[in-house]
């Protein structure tokens, strides 16, 4: 009876037939819209250009919904269980071996990144089955000191987090919660170990700020050497520590339990050598961990992105490991969430309705896409297996004997595997291992996982499985934007676009789910022409709306008030607020007018050959005034950024049509102009009151976050040139 039990079930979203109602009559709105728009073209010099520059704006709009009702209309919920997976394989399960990456130890703290390092070594999971490696693209020894510190620490921290089955297992997040957590066990061992770790990260955080390591230190591993020749971060040897070999009898806990094996590698970076970022220490990693530990299972995680339960292994399992549907599962997504999001998420930083609706829907034609982070894979699919019916994943790889070869020896060999040169004429990047050529290699590398027949899934667990840490400034979350819109846009504009990769391989609903990411970009020109135009037109007496009273304007006010009360009803039903909701509306066009400009003309740049692709590392922190204004919602700016220029241009240049427009209309024949031009008065409206925290910022405001008056006067400069721009 116990075999015929699925280890998880699917369920699909509630009130399906409602929304497909709904979605039904908006798409009767726009069409009615779109042959108002076609049919009712002005005469030339009354406006045409401008009228004809909405038409095109709306058959874009129109169609971006399209594609993004490819995912809304059956979104589904997996239901791991892990009782299940328990009662059929007890600890009979495979090896995992998890990656986590980091970059830069002063934009990605030490202290930061082996938090996250300790919580994945303390997983509901048998020990000797785990490994976690950090790939250090930094080559930094101050990582490296940070990494061998987390190796003492850990043989204290994670016997105490099962003795008491504390959650979450990261110690920064853990000690940083109320002391609530004190009942669990004595005030005594609470303190000890609190104070262990406190010492711990202020050694890291001292020798972070002076930049060197002590000969003391360096003499208690033999890993330090490798710092003992001229290293910079894009010029240095391979490097491969063992910290901990889960293996050696020696390597115990304090409890004298069995420890995850613990690696430290810095891939060769030289100057002649094209590294490719992120990828290509994915990569590296891929062959590194296959001499070392070289388990079926690979998961990865961003450095930043703690476990936040410890069973969540487990849960990825219960996919994987089913017998009806895990032979077709290449891998298991689980969701990006933060642990530092206000409550009314000032950046529209939370993915709530991502996580829940659009992920899920996905999962349902096909499964989500990879995002880079929080993912399982099989070994075998990242190698690029492809599917086939009668494939039977060895699941006992991994477990291997390592005592015909020594520690040094194993390293040395690891060490030829991360060599600079050594993917040169080979596959990797292309065919094996995370796609190159990419800054958003791990959607390119889903989507090619995808059609090679591998199916995914997208787990959603009550309590998030990772947390991380969200972007605290306007200018972080601009910037993780646009590398999120340039990268999906340049995946779009390739050999790799969906509907021409995808096709005959994948569902045509899928398909359009991934385009829905690589369309951002585009989304910027249609939207920055809605937020000036109109406003512009109503200064010059130019409508561009059917007047209020007239019947064509039904169509108008109709999908406006649909799609946005829906979209709320959405955000709510998803945990956010309404305070929350409307942010992130305001953040909708922030970010199109700017990361997805910007990153529309630099993925432009680089297919003319005007540019070369960079990638930029999202820092991971902030100063105490910043934090302190974030925590209040207060909008940081603070520095003289182009994105700025735009931001408060466009706020000035609607301020100013509103309030021109309306004295107009008072002095002018009022009743009649204003049935002429309402609804342009209500859209310039509605961008004065979204863009109220810009006007803040540029004329209340005293505190260091405020916009600069430098930005604040090219600003006004822009705006009155756009005044003086004639609409035809």
């Amino acid at each position: 009876m116990e075999r015929t039990r699925r280890l998880f079930e699917t369920e699909t979203h509630g009130g399906r037939a409602a929304y497909r109602l709904h979605a039904v009559t908006v798409a009767a709105g726009i069409l009615l819209l779109l042959y108002y728009r076609a049919t009712h073209v002005p005469a030339a010099g009354e406006g045409r250009a401008a009228w004809l520059g909405m038409l095109a704006a709306e058959l874009w709009y129109a169609a971006y919904w399209a594609v993004t009702q490819s995912v809304r209309w059956s979104p589904v919920r997996r239901l791991p269980f892990i009782d299940r997976l328990a009662a059929r394989y007890g600890e009979r399960l495979p090896c995992v071996d998890i990656f986590v990456c980091t970059a830069d130890p002063h934009s990605e703290p030490p202290s930061l990144v082996i938090s996250t390092v300790l919580s994945l070594m303390a997983y509901n999971y048998p020990a000797e089955k785990i490994s976690v490696y950090l790939s250090d693209d930094g080559g930094s020894v101050l990582t490296f000191y940070a990494l061998w510190e987390a190796s003492l620490f850990a043989k204290h921290w994670i016997p105490f987090c099962k003795r008491y089955n504390i959650e979450p297992r990261s110690p920064a997040a853990y000690f940083s919660e109320s002391d609530g957590h004190q009942d669990l066990c004595s005030p005594k061992e609470w303190s000890l170990i609190r104070e262990m770790y406190e010492d711990m990260t202020e050694r890291i955080d001292t020798a972070v700020l002076s930049g060197k390591i002590s000969e003391e230190v360096k003499a208690n591993h033999k890993g330090f050497h490798e710092w003992d020749q001229e290293n910079t971060s894009k010029n240095h040897q391979p490097i491969v520590q063992i910290l901990i070999e889960g293996k050696d009898k020696n390597a115990n806990d304090d409890e004298g339990n069995v420890l995850p094996t613990l690696v430290y590698m810095a891939r060769e970076k030289r100057p002649q050598h094209h590294h490719n970022f992120k990828a290509g220490a994915m990569n590296a990693l891929i062959r590194v961990s296959s001499v070392i530990s070289n388990s079926p299972i690979i998961m990865n995680v961003d450095c930043d992105m703690y476990s936040n339960n410890c069973d969540t292994i487990r849960d990825a399992l219960c996919f994987f490991l089913d017998e009806e549907m895990g032979h077709k599962i290449g891998f298991v997504q689980f969701p990006q969430n933060y642990n530092n999001l206000t409550k009314n998420n000032i950046y529209g930083n939370s993915h709530q309705v991502t996580n829940q609706v659009l992920m899920g829907g996905m999962d349902s034609v096909g499964g989500p896409m990879y995002v880079g982070t929080g993912c399982f894979h099989r070994r075998e699919i990242l190698c690029g297996r492809r599917f086939t019916e009668d494939y039977k994943e060895d699941w006992n790889g991994g477990i291997k004997d390592k005592t015909q070869e020594s520690i040094v020896e194993i390293e040395e060999k690891a060490k030829s595997l991360a060599a600079s040169t050594y993917e040169h004429d080979t596959q990797w990047g292309d065919e094996i291992g995370i796609k190159y050529g990419y800054p958003a290699e791990d959607i390119v590398t889903g989507l090619g996982i995808h059609c090679r027949g591998w199916k995914s899934v997208h787990s959603n667990p009550p309590r998030p499985a990772f947390l991380g840490v969200a972007p605290t400034t306007l200018a972080q979350t601009l910037l993780q934007h646009k590398r999120w819109s340039e990268g999906s846009f340049s995946i779009f504009l390739s050999k790799y676009c969906p509907f021409m990769f995808g096709h005959g391989k994948i569902k045509l609903r899928h398909q359009m789910g991934y385009s829905i990411y690589g369309l951002w970009a585009p989304n910027s020109i249609p939207t920055l022409y809605y937020v000036i135009i109109p406003s512009l037109a109503l200064l010059k007496g130019i409508s561009l709306f059917p007047e209020i009273t007239s019947p064509w304007m039904s169509p108008f006010i109709y999908v406006l008030c649909v799609k946005n009360m829906y979209s709320l009803y959405e955000a709510l039903s998803c945990g956010d607020t309404l305070k929350g909701w409307w942010n992130e509306q305001r953040m909708w066009m922030v970010r199109r007018i700017t990361s997805y400009l910007y990153g529309l003309t630099d993925t432009v740049r680089k297919l003319l050959g005007l540019s070369k692709m960079t990638f930029a590392v999202t820092s991971k922190v902030s100063e105490e005034s910043e934090s302190k204004r974030y925590e209040q919602e207060i909008m940081e700016f603070g520095s003289s950024a182009p994105e700025y220029v735009i931001i408060a241009t466009v706020a000035l240049l609607n301020l100013n049509c509103l309030v021109v427009g309306l004295c107009q209309i008072m002095t002018g024949g009022w009743n009649i102009l204003l049935n002429v031009f309402s609804p342009q008065l209500i859209l310039c409206g509605m961008l004065v009151i979204t863009n109220i925290p810009f006007y803040e910022a540029m004329f209340v405001r005293k505190d260091k976050g405020r916009i600069p008056f430098s930005v604040t006067l090219a600003s006004i400069g822009f705006a009155i040139l756009a005044l003086l721009v004639p609409i035809v």
